[in-house]
């Protein structure tokens, strides 16, 4: 498929901001590390607020009518799109209490703190699972069409959510060791569950041109395809990319979203350099921004059998 940008922007910003807030409200209550101290915390919440919007406003570049967005909200009942963004709006309220609260309670670990900062990140995971299942129930789109696809959204949302709060704490001097374990262990899981993405994606199965005619029995032929030149169709739905070059950005993607990252918090534990953390959230950001476009861009939809693509 086409990957817009919007598109990428809001899986990417969006999916890392709903996870640093799951994970900043787990901190706090398991105290890991001595828990997050006020103002680790309402940084936190802030990042978590500067990414959940910037996803969200860059979903609004992909509608044709701006003005017309508030009719996806109507849909809930039927539409996980239209649930994504019901969450995606009930989120603001609860982070926002929260970031009062801790502002002026001094990040007193109170019930009412905790309770504002657990409904928050849970209403952050339950908006990342519908995003990930307005995909995954897209039998159109076989590489959608998984399981896979809310899983991946999930761990990756939580490695980002993990590697800034882990270099927030490292930045700022406070010790980390638990924080980077949790960060390594989740873009190790990360890098695993895309492996297996890629590897499912990869078998040879699907609709063919037979099954979505009907014609199991017999050969089928595309005889004439209806256009000489591109379509809307072709344009948004047939975009390609060669397999060689799909395997060099797949490499690079995992040198950038996960290799660098965990060797980055690893040295900047190791040697309190202050530099090794920023690159470790720049790299997992710009990494997983590549794995998303990938993630659409590989996406073939169904209707390309009936434009002489055979195999979907």
């Amino acid at each position: 498929m086409h990957p817009a940008l919007a598109v990428i922007f809001l899986t990417l910003f969006s999916g890392g901001g709903f996870g640093i807030m799951a994970l900043t409200a787990i901190i706090n209550d398991f105290q890991i590390d001595g828990g997050l101290n006020p103002l680790q915390t309402m940084i936190a919440v802030i990042l978590s607020l500067v990414f959940v919007s910037i996803g969200m406003l860059s979903s609004t570049a992909h509608l044709a009518n701006p003005k017309n967005a508030w009719r996806a909200f109507t849909r809930w009942r039927t539409s996980w799109l239209a649930r994504e963004g019901v969450f995606a709006v009930l989120y603001y309220p609860f982070a926002f209490a929260y970031l009062i609260w801790v502002f002026f309670t001094a990040g007193t670990q109170d019930t009412v703190g905790l309770i504002l900062a657990n409904l928050a990140g849970l209403i952050g995971l339950i908006t990342i699972f519908c995003q990930g299942m307005i995909y995954a129930v897209l039998r159109t789109i076989r590489q959608w069409n998984t399981a896979l696809v809310p899983a991946n959204f999930y761990v990756m949302g939580l490695a980002i959510g993990a590697t800034i709060l882990a270099a927030e704490r490292m930045i700022m001097g406070a010790p980390a060791p638990t924080l980077v374990g949790i960060a390594l262990g989740l873009l190790v899981a990360a890098a695993v569950m895309k492996g297996i993405y890629y590897f499912w994606i990869s078998r040879p199965n699907g609709p063919t041109i037979r099954t979505a005619t009907g014609f199991n029995r017999f050969t089928v032929r595309i005889l004439e395809q209806g256009h000489t030149f591109g379509t809307f169709l072709t344009e948004e739905f047939g975009h390609t990319l060669p397999s060689a070059k799909a395997r060099n950005i797949k490499f690079m993607m995992y040198i950038f979203a996960f290799i660098i990252p965990v060797a980055a918090l690893v040295i900047g534990i190791l040697t309190a350099q202050m530099a090794f953390p920023w690159i470790a959230v720049i790299s997992v950001v710009f990494g997983i921004g590549v794995e998303r476009w990938l993630f659409f861009v590989e996406a073939q939809h169904v209707i390309n059998l009936y434009h002489g693509r055979q195999q979907c």
